[in-house]
């Protein structure tokens, strides 16, 4: 039996493991923006799923992933669309999508750790139509194309952490966006360091904001907010 952990927060609302300092438009870099961190840190899931079949955290918790679903079902998005989830981790979000029906799925990971984990879950699952493969996003191979929806959750984050030249990161990460997406195509983002208006600067040109999807709010101190930040962009030229 597989068995998974969540990564939620003491307030009930999805919790924000790349949370890091922000100064104005940009965060300190991180550990957590390395690929030696992921790599490490995958290679330890692994071994655990191997161990006793836990598939390691769900990020933002599975309600992250039941509002990206529910969107996708109310919009129709065609079972056999073109579907690829960016930094896909240990894969448990191909395996919801593969539940809900959703056929052409494809999964990347520039950690091999965690493209292993999870060839190794989906074989688990009796998921062997998923393709999953290593791929720098940021350096994408270009068989990686035509994809009618793309989905990140959490990778931009990772990527706005690294220690390297962040600014040239995220417009690589952006061009990649272009390039393997069809044109009317929708990407889906869910982020836990950028707002709703740092996203929309950082994507535009290119990409129109087409909706935000609700996600849990807190109170603190006599201000609401929201803790993490979901918004579907469509791809426009």
């Amino acid at each position: 039996m597989l068995t998974s952990r969540v990564v939620m927060s003491t307030h009930g609302s999805e919790d924000c493991p790349l949370q890091c300092k922000q100064s104005e438009d940009d965060f300190a870099p991180s550990k957590l923006g390395t690929k030696d961190y992921w790599d490490d840190a995958y290679k330890r899931e692994l071994q655990t799923f191997k161990d006793i079949g836990d598939v390691g955290e769900i990020w933002f918790g599975e309600e992250s992933m039941g509002r990206v679903i529910r969107w996708m079902e109310t919009q129709n998005v065609p079972e056999n669309a073109a579907i690829l989830d960016i930094g896909t981790g240990n894969g448990m979000f191909l395996v919801e999508l593969a539940k809900h029906g959703f056929s052409n799925l494809t999964g990347i990971d520039y950690s091999k750790a965690a493209v292993e984990l999870t060839v190794n879950i989906l074989e688990e699952e009796g998921l062997k139509h998923v393709k999953i493969q290593v791929e720098d996003f940021l350096n994408p191979s270009t068989a990686l194309k035509g994809f009618d929806v793309c989905i990140d959750k959490g990778t931009f984050d990772a990527i706005s952490l690294s220690p390297e030249d962040r600014k040239e990161a995220k417009k690589l990460y952006v061009n990649s966006l272009k390039t393997v997406m069809q044109p009317g195509g929708f990407f889906i983002i869910t982020s836990c360091n950028w707002t709703k208006e740092q996203l929309l600067q950082i994507f535009r040109p290119g990409f129109e904001l087409v909706r935000e999807l609700p996600t849990p709010r807190f109170q603190f101190g006599g201000v609401t907010g929201n803790s993490v930040t979901a918004l579907v962009f469509k791809r426009i030229d």
